[in-house]
């Protein structure tokens, strides 16, 4: 009779399985190759995405290719350019002290933005989300402005601002002569009245963009903090703060971007020269004044390109260093 670890012991010349008993000799099973994409994959991907891309290649990338040609040459915008001077345009761009305040005048627009509209929508957001009488009137009430166009509100409160406007007028009728001012064409006022402006115009979209974080929250968050014993302002700095990372990260760099290609309310409120005595000029206006209203389309194109580039270069710096975070966990495929 045969003992059972003789029984199991394995027969000469047979091959053991190391990896049934998960030894740690036991060798990984072989990877599969990953299989390239068919011909019938590759054309699926073409009909979705070409459509698109040829959209894109034709009011993106060909204007801005455009742009960049007639920026070496000096054209007056009819015929076919003939006189090219190089990079004298860009040249002319970087050293005109004009367009280093429009510069700086865009950037202080970029920092006050987030500075105002931020806190402001984050506040209109909390108080919106909480259930109260006429949520959703107030809801359209803060929405309204940002619907109507900006012809409309530069125009209204370019009239209600003058000297003799709307404002200064009612100032006077409640007895606040002290407050009287000029809202447009004091440099030390004009920018801050321009926030004004922008935050009241632009406020509302920020804040259906928090009121939309806000929903991604889960309640049970709330609830076992509730049972913690939090406080709503704990709630608030632990949790909500936190969570609308990603949703006030984004809400960032659209009114970045926005600040920088600003151009419609400035130059329907100043005009065209007036923005640059005001204070109140950026570099789209200064665009528009030193480029075709001057006559100098190759100016202007020259221009556009430096707008082009420093809002991309923007944007670059700001996906690579802020979204980042949000960007990785959205890789899918494989390990990086």
């Amino acid at each position: 009779m045969t003992s059972i670890s003789e029984s199991s012991r394995p027969a000469k010349g047979s091959r053991v399985d190391l990896t049934a008993g998960g030894g740690d000799n036991a060798s990984p099973p072989p990877r599969r190759r990953r299989r390239g994409l068919g011909w019938a994959e590759r054309l699926e991907i073409a009909a979705l995405t070409g459509p698109a891309t040829l959209v894109f290649l034709t009011f993106v990338i060909f204007p801005v290719a455009m742009a960049a040609y007639y920026g070496f040459y000096k054209w007056s915008g009819y015929g076919a350019p003939t006189d090219f001077i190089g990079f004298q345009n860009y040249i002319t761009i970087l050293k005109d002290p004009l367009f280093h305040d429009a510069l700086k005048h865009n950037a202080f627009i970029v920092v006050m933005s987030l500075v105002l509209q931020g806190p402001v929508a984050i506040g209109l957001a909390l108080l919106l989300n909480r259930k109260m009488r006429g949520q959703s009137l107030i809801r359209v009430l803060i929405f309204v402005p940002y619907v109507i166009a900006e012809v409309v509100v530069g125009t209204g409160w370019g009239l209600m601002l003058q000297s003799r406007g709307a404002v200064n007028d009612l100032l006077t009728k409640m007895g606040l002569d002290q407050f009287v001012t000029e809202w447009l064409s004091d440099p030390d006022i004009a920018i801050w009245t321009l926030m004004g402006i922008i935050t009241w115009k632009y406020v509302g979209f920020a804040v259906i963009i928090f009121l939309a974080g806000l929903q991604g929250i889960p309640d049970e968050l709330y609830e076992a903090a509730s049972i913690d014993g939090a406080s709503y302002w704990q709630v608030q700095r632990r949790i909500t703060l936190p969570l609308l990372g990603p949703t006030t990260r984004i809400w960032a760099f659209l009114s970045m971007i926005g600040s920088l290609q600003l151009f419609d309310l400035v130059y329907i409120i100043w005009g065209q020269y007036i923005a640059s005595t005001a204070g109140t000029s950026t570099m789209a206006t200064y665009m528009v004044s030193y480029g075709r209203n001057a006559g100098s389309f190759g100016y202007g194109n020259a221009v556009a390109v430096v707008i082009f580039l420093i809002s991309m270069i923007a944007a670059l710096f700001y996906q690579r260093f802020v979204l980042r975070r949000d960007t990785e966990g959205a890789i899918t495929g494989g390990a990086r």
